[in-house]
């Protein structure tokens, strides 16, 4: 019989945030595998460390920083390939997965290669969302207020449609583009209701007043907006 693959959510970063159940699979994991930036360690694989056993087989997914999506789609085939391997030997593999794996996580792109042939078990996990809103100790929405989550990347003219037609908002993937975000958030009269989050729950994270945020955001950043409330300040 095959192995059973596991999409295993490891929550934001504070490894006391994972839940129960992802801590029992990695701990008794012979097998995981995990995504990395080529050339660097592995954000998920540091969370998760404390539980990971010493004689565990380890299948890095080296993801290659560009921006075109071959080279990345090419990286998921040869990790779903080597994940593969292990189930045809009925070993179970333990994919973990930064954040929720089916919240912009990366583990969808082994999924959609393998859910077919293979039983999958998906673990949520802590989002980057619910985590930020924890940290600046605000409610994200009340009552009937409708919260939009938008990826910071998509284009301005869009962005701007999107952030004006919402009540609540979370703006995730911050990053390169946190100048347009705030160009836009200016124009909509709203960086008053607004927070900016870096690295949320570990212990270099900041929790800013957009407007005393600085000038470069990594990747691991989000901007959350509540109109209705009075400002955060």
């Amino acid at each position: 019989m095959s192995g059973v693959l596991y999409g295993v959510g490891l929550g934001p970063g504070d490894p006391e945030l994972m839940t129960l159940k992802a801590y029992r699979l990695i701990s008794n994991a012979k097998v995981i595998a995990y995504p990395t930036l080529e050339g660097s360690e592995s954000f998920a694989r540091s969370i998760a460390l404390d539980a990971i056993q010493t004689d565990v087989e380890e299948i890095i997914v080296n993801i290659p920083m560009s921006v075109e999506r071959g080279p990345a789609q090419a990286a998921y085939d040869l990790g779903a390939l080597m994940i593969a391997e292990k189930l045809d030997d009925g070993k179970d593999v333990v994919v973990l997965c930064e954040g929720d794996p089916f919240f912009y996580g990366s583990f969808m792109y082994l999924f959609s290669r393998l859910s077919e042939k293979y039983k999958c078990e998906i673990v949520p996990g802590v989002t980057s969302v619910t985590a930020c809103a924890a940290s600046i100790a605000t409610p994200l929405t009340a009552r009937n207020e409708v919260l939009t989550i938008i990826p910071g990347p998509i284009d301005e003219d869009l962005l701007e449609q999107r952030i004006a037609g919402s009540e609540a908002i979370a703006i995730m993937k911050v990053g390169r583009h946190l100048a347009k975000i705030c160009r836009v958030l200016e124009k909509l009269d709203l960086i008053k209701y607004a927070q900016y989050i870096e690295r949320a729950t570990l212990p270099n994270e900041l929790v800013l007043p957009l407007s005393a945020a600085p000038k470069k955001a990594p990747y691991f950043s989000m901007i959350l907006v509540t109109k209705g409330n009075d400002p955060w300040l």
